[in-house]
């Protein structure tokens, strides 16, 4: 009984010191994988303390977390817009397209700032692709302040293929960030661990971005359709972001000549090729619903 209990003890830490544990570990890693003491008696002890860190959170992920998402999802339900927010679809779309605006032009402010301040094309670039991206969720917001979800058809339709349009628009911007990565060998430099954060964040908004087109297909909505396809846009040019940033943390003089542009090339050719498969997607597939509904009721 006194092993189990000295066993709970050391596995089941508080959440304050999982978290300084997790944190320290991360920075012990990357310091002996920076300096290159890979062989150095530091690193056998950073070794032995990620994988003690590393069990503990898995056991807390698997055991415990479980408790701690049932009890403040009742919490949530308990509360009258809580309760809307998870059971009321079109009310989850509407608040998260004005989260989503707001992202999207504080995106847009400190691109453009960092463009001037630094004098770089490469953040004007990526502040004129924000600005596109809030362009087209204010336009939905817009519409659906004005007219509801699902009420008027076809004035939705028309609003998701000018949307469409614009988005074959925003691909013209993306293309000129990949030439400018290729061209200048510019991106995003972030400091110690802020690059596994940042990694960790993109994996999780391109994952939800992908599953939430997929799920929201059966509402049948194309304003909701459209919201998930911008969505999945703005996530894969983190991605691209997130590459030009490894790549210029973690790459090698041992690399092949031209490896990062060929590189970020590959992946920001099949970035412009989703885009624009996405937006052809979106103009043919309204464009086509539109006119079968004016033939029904001409």
């Amino acid at each position: 009984m006194k092993w189990k209990a000295i066993a709970r003890t050391c596995l089941f830490l508080p959440i304050w010191l999982m978290i300084v544990l997790t944190l320290f570990s991360a920075a012990a890693l990357t310091a002996v994988f920076v300096n290159g003491w890979d062989t150095h008696p530091v690193a056998y002890a950073a070794y032995v303390l990620a994988f003690y860190t590393l069990t503990v959170d898995v056991l807390f992920c698997a055991l415990t977390l479980p408790r701690y998402y049932r009890a403040i999802k009742r919490r949530i339900y308990a509360n009258a817009y809580g309760n809307r927010y998870l059971s009321d679809v079109a009310f989850k779309t509407h608040v998260s397209l004005y989260l989503s605006l707001a992202i999207n032009l504080l995106y847009t402010a400190l691109n453009l700032f960092s463009g001037i301040w630094y004098r770089s094309v490469w953040f004007v670039t990526l502040a004129v692709y924000h600005a596109i991206l809030a362009v087209m969720r204010f336009l939905l917001l817009r519409f659906v302040n004005q007219n509801g979800f699902g009420k008027k058809r076809i004035l939705e339709l028309r609003r998701s293929r000018l949307c469409g349009i614009i988005l074959m628009t925003l691909n013209l911007a993306l293309s000129g960030v990949v030439v400018l990565v290729i061209v200048q060998n510019e991106g995003f430099d972030y400091p110690g661990i802020m690059i596994y954060v940042m990694a960790m964040y993109t994996f999780w908004i391109t994952t939800s971005a992908i599953i939430n087109l997929i799920k929201y297909r059966k509402y049948n909505n194309p304003v909701m359709s459209t919201t998930k396809i911008i969505k999945l846009a703005a996530a894969l040019v983190s991605m691209l972001s997130l590459e030009t940033a490894m790549l210029s943390q973690f790459g090698s003089a041992d690399n092949p000549p031209y490896f990062n542009q060929v590189m970020v090339g590959a992946t920001g050719a099949a970035v412009c090729v989703i885009v624009v498969t996405m937006s052809v997607y979106m103009i043919v597939k309204t464009t086509r619903e539109i006119k079968a509904l004016q033939n029904q009721h001409p």
